[in-house]
């Protein structure tokens, strides 16, 4: 997807935003910092003058200011790079948060970003804004102050001194923007491939047991090598662009010093007599200029080494700006507590992707089982029933509309149990409980509704065992009874299940089947999407959705 450049300036003007007086303060500093080199310089200049001229200053004195210029500009340094440090990570961190929020309010999609491909822009790309964060805005800022100062304070002294640095100068940046093309595509080609790599990683790791099955590890691990192979090259490109920029930029400074030091040298011997306006150049001028020379040129350097930094925070930019751009479904409501709402449920005139849903009325209590062949929007349905897809006014609860001011309520009344199980990294009791108060006894009591009693007493640490993601330690089948009995112990209203015995064997299926009807005898409404024969019958009707 091509972005202009405006919309990414736009872009990181936006993040910065927050941290924009911070961020100014820390450059003023370093800019402060930097200035006080001219008269440090000068302090220098004029006891090398002195001694030069047989007059000994007095060292202490000169000593002494050089040392507390100096350690100034090093509390200058240190503060200007604290508040740059804490302005970096509160944008990186805001920046993770924004897009987090925005994961979390898309409703599922085929359309969505993989996880990887969020993981990579959450953890890897934002983190790659660091370095621009840190130099950029105080390169600009010297870049803006310190040579023209510099210039200023020159032509007075020597014409051709000051000619020396104006001819020069302009060179650097001039080069730098050139440069700068190239290393803007190099960089937005390795950011792809970063993706690319964790999109990957993922979808391996998922698919690890039959990658074993299978025997395909070595062709696993050669594909591996490969792209990361791949990936290293890209970055090579990168790297190959910034050193060879430096080394042009380094050569361009080191020209510009030298110019000026064989011609202060020259002007100094007496062999040549012009650009001093007249009067000879006097040794401490000489030394000054010499001092100030690198001092006119660092500014730059620093800048055309920012400059790849800012290249790179614009690739991240622009991914940014890709995922704000994604026109995609998102979840109604605020995602907050919120008082329940029950009632019957009445769906009228759905359309979800391009597919008409029959008008559906289910009373509260009451068992549904959704039916249909693959492929015909079974999941779909269960996901718009339970406020998780926008319905657009289709679906109403009672008497009350689930929209965007009600969703957060809806969704407080129901218990969803997906058919691919995830859980928190945390122990079972919290995946349970969900951090919530709830005593042993009632624990006990929704682990026996869900016939799932003998698991904790087979797990190393019982109830504080942690599971981890995948569920350690489980099998499929004990997952999903772990997810009967999480609905068990909230005791919601409302129990929605997709495809609950889907790959379970005739005994587990059957446990889940009665951990549902369990929970539909204490008065829940129970809408199941199935195939299952046995789930179907147990319900007390069922709903088919065949196009």
């Amino acid at each position: 997807m091509s972005i202009s450049s405006s919309r990414v300036a736009g872009k990181l003007r936006e993040l910065t935003a927050p941290q924009k007086r911070q961020m100014q303060s820390g450059a003023l500093m370093v800019v402060l910092a930097e200035m006080l080199w001219l008269p440090q310089a000068g302090i220098l200049a004029a006891s090398l003058g002195a001694m030069t001229a047989g007059r000994p200053p007095d060292l202490f004195l000169t000593a002494g200011a050089v040392l507390g210029l100096g350690l100034l500009r090093a509390v200058l340094g240190m503060i200007a790079a604290r508040q740059s440090e804490m302005a970096a990570d509160a944008i990186i961190a805001q920046g993770r948060a924004e897009l987090l929020m925005r994961a979390e309010k898309r409703a599922p999609g085929a359309d969505l970003p993989s996880s990887a491909e969020t993981a990579a822009l959450l953890v890897d790309k934002l983190a790659m804004m660091r370095a621009y964060l840190l130099r950029w805005q105080a390169a600009r800022a010297r870049v803006m102050v310190v040579p023209l100062l510099i210039m200023a304070v020159t032509f007075p002294v020597s014409w051709a001194a000051g000619l020396i640095l104006m001819i020069s100068g302009p060179l650097i940046p001039v080069f730098m923007a050139l440069i700068g093309m190239a290393a803007k595509d190099a960089s937005a080609r390795q950011m792809d491939e970063i993706s690319n790599l964790n999109s990957l990683l993922v979808d391996r790791l998922a698919a690890l047991i039959d990658i074993r099955l299978l025997g395909a590890q070595d062709a696993m691990l050669e594909d591996f090598s490969t792209r990361a192979d791949r990936l290293r090259v890209k970055t090579m490109q990168v790297l190959r662009i910034a050193f060879l920029s430096s080394a042009v930029l380094e050569l361009f400074a080191a020209l510009g010093v030298a110019m000026m030091a064989v011609y202060i040298g020259f002007t100094l011997l007496g062999q040549l007599d012009f650009g001093s306006w007249g009067q000879a150049l006097q040794p401490a001028e000489g030394i000054w200029l010499l001092l100030l020379a690198p001092a006119f040129f660092q500014p730059l350097r620093d800048l055309a080494a920012a400059w790849h930094d800012r290249v790179a925070a614009q690739s991240v930019a622009a991914e940014l700006i890709d995922d704000e751009d994604r026109q995609l479904p998102t979840m109604p409501g605020q995602g907050g507590r919120a008082t329940p709402i029950t009632g019957d449920i009445h769906l009228r005139n759905l359309i979800q992707r391009g597919r008409a849903y029959p008008d559906l009325d289910i009373a509260a209590g009451e068992s549904v089982a959704i039916t249909g062949p693959t492929g015909s929007g079974k999941t779909t349905l269960l996901l718009t029933l339970a406020g998780i897809l926008p319905a657009s006014g289709a679906l109403r609860i009672g008497d009350r509309t689930i929209d965007e001011d009600a969703a957060d309520g809806w969704r407080e009344s129901l218990a969803l149990i997906p058919q691919h199980v995830h859980f928190l990294d945390a122990s079972l009791r919290w995946n349970l409980t969900l951090g919530a108060d709830f005593d042993d006894s009632s624990l006990a009591e929704a682990l026996r509704i869900a016939k799932a009693e003998h698991i904790p007493a087979r797990l190393p640490q019982g109830l504080d065992t942690i599971l981890g993601e995948q569920g350690g330690g489980v099998s499929g089948g004990e997952a999903r009874r772990l997810t009967i009995a999480r609905a068990a112990l909230w005791n919601r209203p409302h129990v929605l299940a997709d495809e609950p015995t889907a790959d379970l064997d005739d005994h587990t299926a059957r446990a889940i089947i009665a951990g549902l009807l369990a929970m539909h005898a204490r008065g829940a409404s129970v809408i199941v999407a199935t195939h299952d024969p046995r789930l179907i019958e147990a319900m007390d009707r069922r709903v088919d959705v065949t196009p």
